[in-house]
């Protein structure tokens, strides 16, 4: 068991690590890392700093779990069709970016901080980097569409790569999940990203 198990699993009822880690996301969302202190943290939850400290060494390591969380969701989906016997890259790119919405909806608070990090700590460069990582696997994924003749020759990797997940990522802006309908919202997506990429038959 991690040590970050242990601490949840000490916690009291309704201050337990998700709790609390709950409770920062929504601050840090709120306010901003920087300008969220600990004494903030523990007025939201109405407990004591010490009880926080309980759980966690500090506001980094309350970062490093939520950014976590939203990169561990990407990374799921990444393997998960990265393992999709017999699928064409197009399949797989298509089925990456319907998952990255469901993914999104999810988790909607931690992928939020997410796309918000702008690497001013070593947590948050981290996190940059395992973005980057993510966004090469896509290129690579579009490259092998490319090649296999289901994505138009003239579009660059890269920026279709960016394009494509840009428009996942603009849904924090207006996206709420009691709006519901998130699989419908990625078909939608996933329609309209693809529908400009696929090949032409004359």
């Amino acid at each position: 068991m991690s040590d970050a198990a242990a601490r949840a699993r000490r916690g009291r009822p309704g201050h337990d690590l998700d709790a609390v880690l709950t409770a920062a996301v929504r601050l840090f969302n709120e306010r901003g890392y920087d300008a969220t202190s600990m004494d903030d943290l523990a007025r939201r939850l109405n407990i004591t700093k010490s009880s926080i400290y309980h759980h966690v060494r500090g506001k980094q390591e309350l970062l490093r779990l939520a950014v976590g969380h939203a990169l561990d969701g990407l990374d799921e989906a990444m393997a998960q069709v990265q393992e999709m016997a017999g699928a064409s890259a197009l399949e797989r790119l298509e089925s990456l970016v319907r998952l990255s919405v469901l993914v999104l909806a999810e988790r909607l608070p931690y992928v939020t901080l997410l796309l918000r990090v702008r690497g001013n700590t070593d947590v948050e460069t981290e996190a940059l980097e395992r973005r980057r990582l993510y966004d090469q696997q896509v290129t690579a994924l579009v490259k092998q569409a490319q090649a296999e003749g289901a994505i138009r020759a003239d579009v660059d990797p890269a920026t279709a790569a960016r394009l494509l997940f840009g428009m996942v990522n603009s849904l924090i802006e207006w996206y709420s999940p009691s709006r519901g309908g998130a699989g419908q919202l990625a078909a939608t997506v996933t329609a309209i990203a693809f529908d400009g990429l696929r090949t032409r038959m004359p």
